[in-house]
């Protein structure tokens, strides 16, 4: 296998095949936005191929240069792939070459919501969870809330907050870090 960093040519069809697939609208940030943070030097998009080069898995990372900690955007198996080691092996890549500063984002389930989306959120959260994840606090983004996790039994909290807004900045309103209990998460910026 091989885990490398995606393409120009390969982006195209990585968000149309992939992330379109498995992320609903309002947390699929527009390929332009995801090219822009590129050329910024900002953002990576990993892919982990076999052996004859077809696509198995990806992750997101966006973070400053020289921030220390990186967000990880998006986290995803390809379809026939799913259910197989590949997502955690994805994250353990990662955490190798991120040295386990990651922050990850994960929909919580809230009451009121269907059945299924909150089975889904709750498998999601135990997926970090049983690779060694803990959340400290509840986030905004993309219109949704989300709670922020990382890998490690020594996490300093207040600099993951500030690294955290720091990889958002201040342009983006729908970005809340943290969110508290009874606060609403505003609409996505693209909605």
């Amino acid at each position: 296998m091989e885990f490398r960093i995606l393409r120009e040519d390969e982006l195209q069809g990585w968000y149309d095949r992939e992330l379109c697939e498995a992320f609903p609208p309002r947390e699929r940030k527009p390929l332009d936005v995801i090219r822009e943070l590129i050329a910024a030097g900002c953002y990576t998009l990993w892919g982990l191929f076999d052996e004859s080069g077809v696509l198995l898995g990806y992750a997101g990372l966006w973070g400053q240069p020289e921030g220390g900690w990186v967000l990880l955007d998006y986290l995803g198996v390809t379809a026939a792939r799913r259910n197989g080691g590949i997502g955690g092996q994805i994250l353990a890549l990662l955490g190798e070459r991120e040295k386990g500063h990651i922050i990850i984002e994960s929909e919580r389930p809230l009451p009121g919501l269907d059945e299924d989306e909150n089975a889904i959120r709750a498998r999601r959260i135990g997926f970090y969870e049983r690779a060694g994840c803990r959340g400290y606090y509840d986030m905004a983004a993309c219109g949704s809330r989300f709670t922020a996790m990382t890998a490690g039994d020594e996490v300093d909290v207040p600099a993951m907050i500030a690294a955290h807004r720091a990889i958002y900045g201040n342009s983006r309103p729908d970005v809340k870090v943290p969110l508290g209990p009874e606060e609403a998460p505003p609409p996505a910026f693209w909605e």
